[in-house]
Formats: C-alpha cells, sequence, structure tokens
C-alpha cells in the first residue's frame, strides 16, 4: 500500500493535523497525524457518519468510543490501542488514538503476500484472546477488518475499532467483505459476528484474498457475502475445518470459540511435533502426558509469579523476592507498597516470531514483519521520543539476561535473584513509586498455566491478608503461546494493592512470567494504563 502524504491546513478539533494516510476502506480513512498542542504523534480515523444524525447522538457517540477504548484496554491489556479523544464535526466522526509501534495487517498482507496456515492459526489465536476478553463482558466488535489491527515487527497485534459498531453507515460499510451475513441483512448482531470477521481474515491470510470479493458498490458486496456459496479455501492445509466452521452462513451453526482455540491449538502442536527432534518430541510427550504436581514446576502463569520448580533450590529463591512474605512458603510472596517491595503482576511479553492479529485482506509471510515509521511533516518538533512508539518519558532497557522491554523514566532493577542457570527474578520500580514490575524466568515450567496459577500460587496467596481473587484464571495465548492471567488483590503493609499477572510458555521446558502491581485505588489511574499496556507490548525475551 502507499502512503498519499496529504497536508491539510485545517486542524480537527482546532488540535489535530492529519499527515499522512495510512490506511482506507469504504468509509474509513485511518492517518498518521499529530497533536498540535502537545507535539506528539497519533492516529487519526476518519468516520462517515449517518445522514440526519443530530448533534446529541453524535456526542454520545463520540463519548462511547472512547469509553470503550478504556474497558477494553482493562479487559485486554497491552492489545488494545488506547482511544484518547473523539470528535464529531460536519458528518464525520475522528478517534484519536495513541502512536502503534506496528504496521496493519492489509499493508502487511500486500507487501508479503499469503501466510502459510500455521503463521496464520498464530494470528488466529492471538485475534482470538481478545474476542474472548470482550465477549465474556457482553461486548462485540461488530467492525473487525484487517484495518482494525497493528501488528508489531515482533509479531504481537494491537487491536483497534471497538465501539464503532452501530455508530458508523449501516450496514457495516467500513470492510463489507469482512461482514457477516446477519451483518448483510442489517439484523441485529453479537459475537458469532466477530467470530464469522476471524473465520473471513484467516481465509484472507491464506488465501490471498477475503472469502467474498469487495465488489465496485458495498450492497453489491453484501449481498455475496449473504447469498453466495463459499469458495473453499485451497491454502489452508490443516486450518481449512476451522475456516469453513467459522464461515458458516447460519450464526447458531459457527463454531464456538473453545472449538476455535482447540483447533488452532492442534494446527500449532502439529507444527511443533513436526519439527522438533526425536528426543525432545519423547519428551515434549511425556510432559503432557504427566500432570506436574505442586513444587515440581516454575510457577510462570500468572500474577504471583513463583519460582516453584523442580529443585528446592529454586523454590529458595521465590521466598527472597521483593516485595515477598518471608513466610509464605512456595509462593512468589505478597506485593508490598513500597517503592523496593510492591509485587507486581506478570504482564504479557511479546516475543514470540508468531502475528497474530485479525485483519483486513492482508498476508503474512512467516517472516517477521517490519515495523514502519510515520512520516512527519519536515517542521515538526519532535519529542524525546518521537518515532520510537514509546509514550513520551519511556526508554527501551536491555537487561544482562538478554531480554528487553521500555521502562519509564527513573526506573531500574531495584534486586535481582538468580538460582545458577535454572532461574531468576529481576524486580523493576523507582525510588517513590510505589508500583513494581517484576520478571521471572525459568527453565522447568509445567505444561498447563492454569493450573500453576490455581494449583501452586493461589493457595498460598489465600494466607495474605484480605486476599481477593478477581475473575476466573483464564488461559490465554500470547503470540501464538499457551498462557495463562489472573488478578487479585490483597492487603500490604496496610495498603490495598492490586496485582495482574500473565505467564507464558516459549518452548523446550522454559517460561517467562510478568507481573505488575499498584495501589489499588490507583489503578485505573492513565498512567498506570499506559505502563502496563507499555510493558505488555515491549516485552521481548533473548533471541537465539
Amino acid at each position: 500500500m502507499v502512503k498519499a502524504h496529504v497536508s491539510t491546513h485545517e486542524l480537527v478539533a482546532g488540535r489535530y493535523r492529519p499527515l499522512d494516510v495510512l490506511h482506507r476502506e469504504t468509509n474509513r480513512t485511518c492517518w498518521y497525524g499529530e497533536d498540535v498542542a502537545s507535539e506528539r504523534p497519533c492516529l487519526l480515523t476518519e468516520i462517515g457518519l449517518p445522514a440526519g444524525i443530530d448533534e446529541e447522538t453524535s456526542l454520545r457517540t463520540a463519548a462511547g468510543v472512547v469509553r470503550m477504548s478504556k474497558t477494553m484496554r482493562v479487559l485486554s491489556p497491552g492489545r488494545i490501542a488506547a482511544v484518547v479523544d473523539a470528535v464529531a464535526q460536519e458528518g464525520v466522526l475522528w478517534t484519536v488514538t495513541e502512536p502503534v509501534d506496528g504496521i496493519p495487517l492489509g499493508e502487511l498482507l500486500d507487501r508479503q503476500g499469503t501466510f502459510d496456515h500455521v503463521r496464520a492459526a498464530r494470528i488466529g489465536l492471538e485475534l482470538l484472546e481478545v474476542l474472548e476478553a470482550a465477549h465474556a463482558e457482553g461486548i462485540t466488535h461488530g467492525e473487525l477488518s484487517p484495518g482494525q489491527v497493528f501488528v508489531h515487527h515482533q509479531g504481537s497485534v494491537v487491536v483497534t475499532g471497538f465501539g464503532l459498531a452501530g455508530a458508523t453507515l449501516a450496514p457495516r460499510l467500513s470492510a463489507p467483505s469482512y461482514a457477516s451475513p446477519e451483518q448483510a441483512r442489517d439484523e441485529r448482531i453479537g459475537p458469532a459476528a466477530d467470530l464469522w470477521a476471524l473465520g473471513a481474515i484467516l481465509y484472507t491470510l491464506v488465501e490471498g484474498r477475503p472469502p467474498f470479493r469487495d465488489r465496485d458498490r458495498p450492497a453489491a458486496t453484501l449481498k455475496g457475502v449473504d447469498r453466495l456459496p463459499l469458495r473453499a479455501p485451497v491454502r489452508a492445509g490443516s486450518l481449512a475445518p476451522t475456516v469453513q466452521g467459522l464461515l458458516r452462513k447460519s450464526s447458531h451453526e459457527r463454531l464456538s470459540r473453545a472449538a476455535v482455540r482447540s483447533a488452532l491449538l492442534r494446527v500449532l502442536d502439529e507444527d511443533a511435533e513436526a519439527t522438533l527432534p526425536e528426543e525432545p518430541r519423547a519428551r515434549r510427550r511425556v510432559l503432557h502426558g504427566v500432570a506436574p504436581g505442586r513444587g515440581s514446576r516454575l510457577l510462570i502463569a500468572g500474577t504471583a509469579l513463583a519460582v516453584v520448580t523442580v529443585a528446592a533450590a529454586v523454590l529458595t529463591v521465590t521466598k527472597a523476592l521483593p516485595g515477598s512474605d518471608s513466610s509464605t512458603t512456595g509462593e512468589a510472596p505478597a506485593p508490598s507498597a513500597s517503592a523496593s517491595a510492591s509485587a507486581p503482576a506478570p504482564a504479557p511479553p511479546a516475543p514470540s516470531p508468531s502475528v497474530t492479529a485479525p485483519g483486513n485482506r492482508t498476508d503474512e509471510t512467516s517472516r517477521p514483519p517490519a515495523s514502519p515509521k510515520p512520516t512527519r511533516s519536515p517542521s515538526r518538533t519532535a519529542t524525546p521520543t518521537a518515532g520510537t512508539g514509546l509514550p513520551s518519558g519511556y526508554a527501551v532497557y536491555r537487561s544482562p539476561e538478554g531480554f528487553s522491554l521500555a521502562l519509564p523514566k527513573g526506573w531500574k532493577p531495584l534486586e535481582t535473584q538468580r538460582q545458577e542457570d535454572l532461574a531468576y527474578r529481576v524486580t523493576f520500580g523507582a525510588s517513590g513509586d510505589p508500583r513494581t514490575l517484576a520478571v521471572t524466568y525459568s527453565k522447568a515450567v509445567g505444561t498447563d498455566p492454569v493450573a500453576v496459577w490455581r494449583d501452586d500460587v493461589e493457595p498460598g496467596l489465600q494466607d495474605n491478608p484480605g486476599y481477593e481473587r478477581l475473575g476466573d484464571i483464564r488461559a490465554t495465548t500470547y503470540q501464538g503461546r499457551e498462557a495463562a492471567d489472573m488478578q487479585w488483590v490483597e492487603d500490604v503493609d496496610g495498603t490495598r494493592v492490586r496485582t495482574f499477572g500473565r505467564g507464558f510458555l516459549i518452548g523446550g521446558g522454559r517460561g517467562y512470567s510478568l507481573r505488575w502491581t499498584t495501589p489499588a485505588a490507583d489503578w485505573n489511574d492513565d498512567a498506570n494504563q499506559e505502563a502496563l499496556d507499555t510493558f505488555l507490548s515491549t516485552f521481548r525475551v533473548p533471541s537465539g
């Protein structure tokens, strides 16, 4: 896709300047832009509103998009681009989104061609995770397309567009090739419409075209979606039954989210078995066939990442971690509210080579995509982090252990605990800051992240004052890897703290976990949400 440089003298809402067209769809144009008040880059999306809409409805629509973005950032940390402002003027809804260090999935397909079915399955898993988080809270995206998905250069994805369904020109004109049959008929939609869009994206990734092609008029495209038979995929390999099951015309007959997850994981497992050498393959079968018991695996799964492992020596490491309760046995210690002691919850890293994103009609090869840099006006005064895709005041930290991530100004390692070459934990923070982030690595992890949280972590946490788990321990994926999330609150030194944790497996018996802890009263502060989003989107495991 070629970006057309467009310079506009008229500011949106007197503040935002569109600079370069990034992506176009039927009723939506996305621009690289800048906030002239703060001199920071942003993404501007221009969306046509229905004719005759009154001012009150326009304002309500704009406020709803911002509100939905905040909700989804909490439900799916690190995978939702924050909408910082929305403005309705002259029949157009403009959304202002934080800059994303990535490339639209549609553009990636244009550049690289079709994906193999394994890469597409990884993308499907990551997209499915975002949809699962939304659907569990009764939220339907309803506008999912490749133009709503950005892919980081190492494979993680960020989704935009929540809150737009029903707000723009109906029915589903922004990307009619990805509309479900019920949307084509302008019927009420639900989660099944998102699953259809997921199937259409997977189809496009492997086939190089959407299942129902764009015609000259949106109405003609939608008519085809509703009435024409599906062209059977020919390049989908073992992914074909999943794609066809998602693209069933009747919403009641489509595959469930659980069935899709199982099918996509099978595709990845088959690929892993085919590429493993004989000895590791046999070991993998043993690991999958035996459920590790308590104390026999590293806790990598959730917020209170504990290094409970096969060796008692590794267990000793976890008991001395900063922010821990020294009386806790076999668990990561409870977070403290002090700058050097609060225990963070694991945030999702973005290391694997997989790309998981819903998308447009674009396909991706197995090579990691390169991340484009926004084109800016020559006269623009750059902020210290301009062009990095990072929030102002953040910089990338590269650890001696090999991993990297972006940290706020003034943050540094507070303490590192190590057990020979089996496991380590690094806790980050800053003097006077009650928040902390901990990164843990181990060579001895279990094969079920949910079980680790449930069986190894939570029993110890239940002894902590005021402990309460928030919601279920949730199986998830991160860049196509198995993972689990857990959140809880507890009382530490008289302060109520909240922790989010995510752990994930990277293969070969190894795993990472990140945990992020803040005072519970401050959890929803924009700065805290920005920090968590940044940790999740920038964490990278060592290469090789």
